[in-house]
Order: C-alpha cells, then sequence, then structure tokens
C-alpha cells in the first residue's frame, strides 16, 4: 500500500533542530521505517541535493500537501477533499525565505510551520484501530490523513463553500434562483438553521441555576471578612453628604447671634434655625432714629422698604409664571390703602415700583389740608407711572383685586381709626376677598382691624399677634454698628436674600 503514495506532495515536519521539509516521496521503505522525498525544501529553501531519506524517528508531523492519484480516479461531480497545491521554485523565494502557505510559530527563529489552505481538514485527534497497528508508519499517516475523525464536524461557512465545484449551481430556494448575495447567506446562515430554531432556550430551567440566597450569603460572607462597607452598621458607614452642605470641618453652629437688652416675651426662628427676637417699639423707634444720625435718612429707608415689600408683592402675586410678555392680558391689581403718615409713604413707594413692574396699582389716599413731605415726594414720583389715585373708597374697585397692601396703621396716633375714611377702607378690604399684605403693622392691644395674611417688618420684628398673619423681615440697611450703639448685639440673619420668612416658636 506505501507504494500507491509515491509521487504524491508532502511536508514533514522533524522539530526545531532538522526544520520542516517538502517535496514528492520517491521511495517508502516498510522495513527500515523511511521515506524518501525528491526536490527537497527546507524551511521554504531548496536543499543542494537532490534527493533527501527521513527515518520514522525524526519525524514528528507529515502532512499531505497534493494527492495526483486521488485526483485522476475522483468523479467530475464530486469535488476532491484537498486544494492541490503546486511546488515550485517561484513558490518558494530564498529572498524572504519562506513558502507560500508557510508561517513561522513563534519569534525564537523555530521552524515555519505550513498553513493549510481554507478548504484543507485539520487532522485531530486521529484514533487508530488495532488493525492499522501492522501497517507501516507512513501508511498510517496517510490513511488518517484521508479518514476524517469521529468528532469532526463540518463547518458551513468554510468547508462548504470552499468544497463546491466551479459548475456546481446553487439549489433554488421557493423556486427563485438566489442571487450572489442571497448566496453567501444561506451558506453562512442557512444551513442547519431550522434545527436550531426547533429547540426553545429553557428560560425557567436556565433562571433556576441561579441560587440568588447563595449569592448574597457569599457577598455578606466577604464584606464581613473584609470589613463591612454598604451593609455594615450605620456607625460604620460612610457620612453621605448632600450638594449643598459643607463637609469640611468648621465651628459649632451658634443659633442665638441675635440678643437684646429687653426680652418682649416672643422669638422667632428664620428656616435656617437662627434666633431672631422680638423688639419693643421704643427700642425699634431709638434704632431707627440712630440709623438717620449716621446718615441712613428716611428717604433711603423709604425707598429700600419700597423695594422690599414690592419685591415680595411680585412674588406673591405669582412671580415670572404671572408677569411675563406672554401673558400681558392678565396683569395683576394691586390696591394701596395709605393714610397720612410715614407707613402711608412707605405704601406709596411700593407702588410706584409695582407700577415699575407693569401691575396695575390704585392708590386709595384720603385728601389732608397739610400732607407730610416725604409723602408729597412719593406722590410726586408715582404721578409719573400708570397708576391711579383715589380718595373715596367708592372710586375703588367692585370685583376683587389680586392683592391689597394694607398702610393705614399707625404706630404713633392709634385715633385714626375713629375717622368716617378709616372705617370705609376697613369695610372694603374685608369685602373684598382680596389677600391681604400688610407693611409695618403696629402693636397693639386690640385686634387688627384688617386681618391680614401676610406681615412685613423692618430690621427687626415687633411682637404682633395672630391678626398679623404670617411675618416677614425686611432688611432696610441699617449697619451692624448702629445696632451695637442701640444697645443691640446684631448678626445678619438674612444671607443671600432681603427678605426672609419668620416662624414663631
Amino acid at each position: 500500500m506505501a507504494v500507491n503514495w509515491i509521487g504524491s506532495l508532502v511536508s514533514i515536519n522533524c522539530g526545531e533542530t532538522l526544520g520542516v521539509y517538502q517535496g514528492k516521496i520517491s521511495a517508502v521503505d516498510q522495513t527500515s521505517q523511511t521515506i524518501s522525498l525528491t526536490q527537497p525544501f527546507r524551511n521554504g529553501v531548496k536543499c543542494s541535493v537532490p534527493e533527501l531519506t527521513f527515518s520514522a524517528i525524526d519525524i514528528k508531523d507529515l502532512k499531505i500537501l497534493e494527492i495526483p492519484n486521488l485526483q485522476t480516479n475522483t468523479s467530475s461531480t464530486q469535488p476532491s477533499l484537498f486544494t492541490t497545491t503546486s511546488l515550485s521554485h517561484n513558490a518558494y523565494s530564498s529572498q524572504n525565505g519562506a513558502a507560500k502557505g508557510v508561517k513561522k510559530t513563534n519569534a525564537s527563529g523555530s521552524a515555519p510551520q505550513a498553513i493549510p489552505r481554507r478548504a484543507e481538514q485539520k487532522v485531530q485527534d486521529v484514533v487508530i484501530s488495532p488493525q492499522q497497528y501492522s501497517k507501516s508508519y507512513v501508511d498510517r499517516h496517510m490513511d488518517s490523513a484521508l479518514t476524517p475523525s469521529k468528532g469532526f464536524r463540518r463547518r458551513h461557512n468554510s468547508w462548504s463553500s470552499s468544497s463546491k465545484l466551479p459548475n456546481q449551481a446553487t439549489p433554488k430556494k421557493n423556486g427563485v434562483k438566489n442571487g450572489p448575495l442571497k448566496n453567501k447567506d444561506d451558506e453562512c446562515f442557512g444551513d442547519g438553521i431550522e434545527e436550531i430554531l426547533d429547540t426553545d432556550f429553557d428560560f425557567e430551567g436556565n433562571l433556576a441555576l441561579f441560587d440568588k440566597a447563595a449569592v448574597f450569603e457569599e457577598i455578606d460572607t466577604f464584606e464581613r471578612q473584609n470589613g463591612a462597607r454598604s451593609r455594615g452598621t450605620p456607625s460604620e458607614k460612610q457620612a453621605r453628604y448632600r450638594h449643598d452642605e459643607n463637609i469640611l470641618e468648621s465651628e459649632p453652629i451658634v443659633y442665638r447671634q441675635i440678643t437684646v437688652p429687653q426680652h418682649c416675651g416672643k422669638e422667632y426662628c428664620t428656616d435656617s434655625g437662627l434666633v431672631v427676637p422680638s423688639i419693643s417699639y421704643e427700642l425699634h423707634k431709638k434704632l431707627l432714629t440712630t440709623a438717620e444720625r449716621h446718615g441712613l435718612s428716611l428717604e433711603r429707608r423709604l425707598e429700600m422698604t419700597g423695594v422690599c415689600a414690592s419685591q415680595m408683592a411680585l412674588t406673591l402675586l405669582g412671580g415670572p409664571n404671572r408677569l411675563n410678555p406672554k401673558n400681558v392680558h392678565q396683569r395683576p391689581t394691586v390696591a394701596l390703602l395709605c393714610g397720612p403718615h410715614v407707613k402711608g409713604a412707605q405704601g406709596i413707594s411700593c407702588g410706584r415700583h409695582l407700577a415699575n413692574h407693569e401691575v396695575q396699582v390704585i392708590l386709595f389716599l384720603p385728601n389732608f389740608v397739610k400732607m407730610l413731605e416725604c409723602i408729597t415726594t412719593e406722590l410726586q414720583l408715582l404721578s409719573k407711572t400708570d397708576s391711579k389715585q383715589v380718595a373715596n373708597v367708592k372710586d375703588l374697585p367692585d370685583t376683587p383685586v389680586d392683592l391689597v397692601i394694607n398702610c393705614l396703621d399707625c404706630h404713633e396716633n392709634p385715633f385714626l381709626r375713629d375717622q368716617p375714611w378709616y372705617r370705609a377702607a376697613v369695610e372694603w378690604a374685608n369685602h373684598n376677598r382680596a389677600p391681604v399684605l400688610s407693611i409695618d403693622p403696629p402693636v397693639s392691644v386690640l385686634e387688627q382691624a384688617i386681618d391680614a395674611k401676610w406681615s412685613l417688618a423692618l430690621g427687626l420684628p415687633l411682637p404682633l399677634g395672630e391678626s398679623a398673619g404670617r411675618v416677614y423681615l425686611c432688611d432696610i440697611g441699617i449697619p451692624k454698628k448702629v445696632f451695637q450703639e442701640a444697645g443691640i448685639s446684631y448678626h445678619s440673619p438674612f444671607g443671600c436674600k432681603f427678605v426672609i420668612p419668620l416662624h414663631s416658636e
């Protein structure tokens, strides 16, 4: 049987020392277990001798490159198992020192190995039967090269495509001959796809293989051994801070930063927890007198009060949701009820700023023979706006307005409540059903004539009653040393704002 392999092209690997040889089989000696090659090539370079003989002991691996007898006996309708490879001097160039289909196994200069074509079968795990032990070494190699192993599996995308003959047509599918692109898809993905789709994936069975309790127990055990991190006790957890919290250590916060010489029995606190004590009207008057002596005149206080009060009123009216260029048909209406005193001048100043922000302002101020100079000045400025001024309650709107600003009461003159214009204005406000904002309301034993929803205090709050509603504090620009001169230890509770809410303790 060894004679049948004479003339075949083979590649013999003799290890790293001897190298890899290619050539035609010229003789096979079964007795001495040798094989001879003519026109041999060693590591891609043609040998100087015309023939070489190899012993079975030196052969590490043997690969068949071409079998002429097998190709001539094969039918034309059946593809060959191997792609023929011709050996010539051009294929093994001495310049590059490597043959076509030959590559180096590693970078240490070992012998190059032959790279099989795409159609070549890789010989692995050859099983030799007991009948083959009597055959020669060469016959066993030849038979194993031609016989596929039991574990051999044809690849659809390589073996099937390369094993087709040039004249073999692709079978029709659904009566239509497939095009070139469809042909490639069928070769890569078409064969055996029906068998794969017939088997459904068992999701429940696969999920049952995952033991969730065991995994979490393993995680807990690992954390206990290496120190609890995320599942530890509260004392062992790392502290987490919000984006607005200071993570640097600082001094303890002192919440009582304002102290007054005399306690009036009522205290407030801010949203931050700072304590703001109330002061009596006499101490409040002393504070304003001291500030005026240092340059904080009445006109400055009026302007500051008007700005802060108008800012609070704009917020109560809806802010940007109500006052924007796309909502000009719903301009808010504010009614100002002012008396002939400094508080009335504060209300007029607030109305001027509201009118500058496109708010419809209606000012109620009764006619008096003699007016204060501050009121006259504020009225002149208000007349330059689109606001409306009335002296009779009958001229006020019959329909509810958006906001009523109350500046009727006075700290020094409580007898104004007996005036007819005062009672008429109070009656109109109570029947209008609009929310009321009081600016600097006085402290009185009697109940307020108009129940306010909000009250705005200046500088420091007075001990207001329940009828004052929710109290807000306004910064009118009094310096810290002015508070100290008036006997008040002061630290500003306003922060970044000019108007802050106060909560009763």
